[in-house]
């Protein structure tokens, strides 16, 4: 059975999710927009993984907005797993994991929600690393 690992930003809180992912979904809608600050959320599904805190779960905050539900370190804000539909859903910010997965995204999904600058994106310059900014 496949082990993850994963962490907030500033390493208080850790975490172990054991158990294989059944989805993988780019959500566009504009709770997730808002609560990365991004084009869209990066969010794996499991109805059979187990969660387990490692460390800090005492201090891991939850919000729910209107049954948009995102947990968070309150020290960096770093986006972290969470349980849902009444305990049946594991729901774990791809970006959270110190580990790779062997699930690719499998679609994006409410793109009727999605950014007016979020089109094409694959076409923009890339580079890898900060390029020098412009005054």
């Amino acid at each position: 059975m496949p082990k993850h690992s994963g962490s907030c930003l500033c390493g208080k809180i850790t975490f172990e999710v054991e158990g294989d992912f059944e989805n993988f979904f780019l959500c566009h809608c504009e709770y997730c927009r808002k609560d990365t600050g991004s084009a869209h959320a990066a969010n794996l599904f499991s109805s059979t993984a187990k969660l387990t805190w490692l460390s800090g779960e005492k201090d891991v905050r939850t919000f729910d907005y209107d049954g948009h539900i995102k947990s968070f370190c309150p020290e960096c804000g770093s986006a972290l797993p969470n349980i849902q539909m009444n305990g049946k859903l594991v729901v774990v910010p791809a970006g959270s994991l110190d580990t790779d997965v062997n699930i690719k995204p499998q679609g994006h999904i409410y793109l009727s929600h999605r950014a007016n600058w979020d089109n094409k994106l694959e076409e923009i310059t890339g580079f890898e690393e900060l390029p020098e900014i412009r005054k």
